[in-house]
């Protein structure tokens, strides 16, 4: 007769807990099933009658289980009783679920066990030491009452919950305990197991009990430490949560994680997961090798699982992780270029541009008429359109998304008091942005333009404001972009430095000294273009000092030839 007796604790998938509690008793483990009673009578008999001809399965007594509440534990103890009752060779229990599957042969946990005779293998912390709490209560759960259910009635229970804290209401816990928490999924030495349903103060511990929050977590746990001589703070059985405390489920398309875990037995097993069932309930020779159970095998990968939950990729918006505003991993996914100024002030910049840096140049992707990509195009990868509606419909996503979908390929955009400002935040805080701007180069259009003076001036004054806030925002204190500023009177005055050192920066790997330079615009007369504009009223500050009658040369200085001085 086996050492090792399985209580099960079944709801759903009733086939499947018929097939592994078979599969316990091909070795000789006897099961004790209890039944939810909210599982139908009709289903419950037929799954009694199913499982009628195998003489090491028996039936308990049922009780009403909902998640935290006392009947949880109730079933427990009414199965583990009718299993010390009935099978006296037993000398270990193994607590498990319907949706548990034993992941090695069940000969080599019957040895385990057998080696380890007065060992009880049952998770026991105390509240101090617990971090895996997922925004529950701590030590409140043993010190305030539950008695309605978190999940059905969670208005009675919140407000029951902040009645006993005014009233400042504490819960004696009876003498002796201190109260541990751990698993659910214990394996109690049969001394161990009837001491504590057999406690003459077992009413007392009960009661108190009862109105605990998540009893099957800190029931066991705490009074196991009464009566234990020797714990292995620690449950044989896989079982792993996600950040918010909910059980992962495992697929079939983790058979090889599971077999790298070195586990006895695994949940929550999804009923639908064939795969899994097959290999690991008929495949005895090849389910696992005889080694220490060894969980930590596999907790980077779902460290690394809860990571990419909680903080995704850098750039990437996800709806199972869509972030809070401030909370995201990375605004973009790759270092991108604005430039704000330069197409205005030089000829022909983007192509310009893209021949000097090999990147992909668009033109002001935030215009009021549309998005202009580069080339012209009238959408690029990721479905991206040119349409200005569906662009303004959130300016964000889709700069993300221009992004995220051309990755590897550097991307370089314009940028205006003309455009789209809605941007402007996201450019600012986001670290993989490079800003360069020549303050008060919009003027230089208008300055070209044929239209009526009265008409320049209000113009100028608007876009002269809207920049101005703009420079603001990335000049603030949360500005994590790489900014350059320069006035239009200072780039003017000596275009080749600055333009050398951004191509630089987002150029390719070796850098190289520019062979032709960009053809500035001619802005003979923009000086008196600009005193015109204050003679009317309006002050353009922006662009600095031109005096009037002294035109900027518009040729860029060539660099002097080293010599050496003896």
């Amino acid at each position: 007769m086996s050492t090792v007796g399985i209580v099960m604790l079944v709801h759903n998938a009733l086939d499947r807990a018929e097939q592994v509690a078979r599969h316990w008793t091909a070795s000789g483990c006897p099961v004790v099933i209890h039944v939810d009673r909210n599982v139908p009578r009709r289903t419950y008999a037929a799954f009694e009658k199913a499982c009628a001809d195998n003489p090491l399965i028996l039936f308990c007594e049922r009780h009403r289980c909902e998640w935290g509440s006392w009947g949880i534990v109730a079933a427990s103890q009414s199965a583990s009783e009718l299993m010390l009752a009935q099978f006296p060779d037993v000398r270990h229990v193994y607590l498990a679920s319907g949706s548990c599957l034993p992941l090695r042969p069940v000969q080599e946990l019957i040895d385990y066990l057998a080696a380890r005779p007065h060992t009880d293998f049952i998770e026991s912390a105390t509240t101090a030491d617990v971090p895996w709490t997922v925004g529950g209560l701590e030590s409140e759960r043993f010190t305030l009452r539950f008695p309605f259910s978190w999940k059905k009635r969670r208005w009675l229970f919140d407000r029951y919950v902040d009645l006993q804290r005014r009233l400042r209401f504490k819960r004696k816990i009876p003498a002796g305990l201190v109260p541990h928490m751990g698993s659910q999924w214990w394996c109690l030495t049969r001394r161990t197991l009837s001491a504590i349903l057999e406690d003459p103060e077992r009413a007392t511990y009960d009661q108190y009990f009862r109105y605990v929050w998540i009893p099957d977590e800190s029931y066991y746990q705490t009074l196991a430490r009464l009566y234990s001589s020797n714990i292995e703070s620690r449950s044989l059985t896989l079982s792993k949560f996600d950040f918010q405390g909910k059980p992962h489920i495992f697929y079939d398309d983790h058979l090889q994680l599971l077999r790298r875990s070195d586990c006895f037995v695994a949940r929550k097993i999804w009923p639908h997961a064939h795969r899994l069932y097959e290999a690991f309930l008929t495949d005895q020779a090849g389910a696992m090798n005889r080694t220490e159970p060894n969980p930590g095998k596999i907790d980077r990968i779902f460290a690394k699982a809860v990571e990419r939950r909680t903080r995704g990729r850098d750039g990437l918006y996800m709806q199972s992780r869509f972030p809070r505003h401030g909370n995201e991993n990375g605004l973009t996914s790759n270092p991108y270029s604005v430039f704000e100024g330069f197409s205005e002030l030089f000829e022909d910049f983007e192509t310009w541009l893209g021949r000097a840096t090999d990147s992909r140049v668009h033109g002001h992707l935030f215009a009021p008429d549309r998005a202009h990509f580069a080339g012209g195009e009238t959408m690029i990868q990721g479905a991206l359109s040119d349409n200005a509606m569906l662009r303004d419909y959130n300016p964000t996503a889709f700069l993300t998304n221009l992004v995220w979908n051309t990755r590897g390929e550097r991307q370089c955009f314009q940028f205006g008091p003309a455009d789209n400002q809605k941007i402007s935040w996201l450019m600012a805080r986001d670290p993989n942005a490079q800003v360069s701007v020549i303050t008060g180069a919009w003027a230089v259009p208008l300055f070209r333009s044929n239209r009526n003076f009265a008409e320049l001036r209000k113009e100028a004054a608007k876009l002269q404001k809207i920049e101005s806030e703009h420079l603001e925002v990335l000049r603030s204190v949360w500005t994590k972009a790489r900014v350059r500023i320069w006035t239009m009177a200072e780039f003017v005055e000596a275009p080749m430095e600055p333009i050398q050192t951004i191509v630089d920066e987002i150029g390719p790997a070796n850098p190289r000294r520019l062979s032709e330079a960009p053809k500035m615009v001619d802005l003979t007369g923009f000086g008196q273009f600009l005193q015109n504009l204050k003679n009317q009223g309006m002050h353009p500050y922006l662009m600095g000092d031109f005096p009037v009658g002294q035109e900027p040369s518009t040729v860029p200085k060539q660099n002097r030839k080293p010599y050496l001085v003896r």
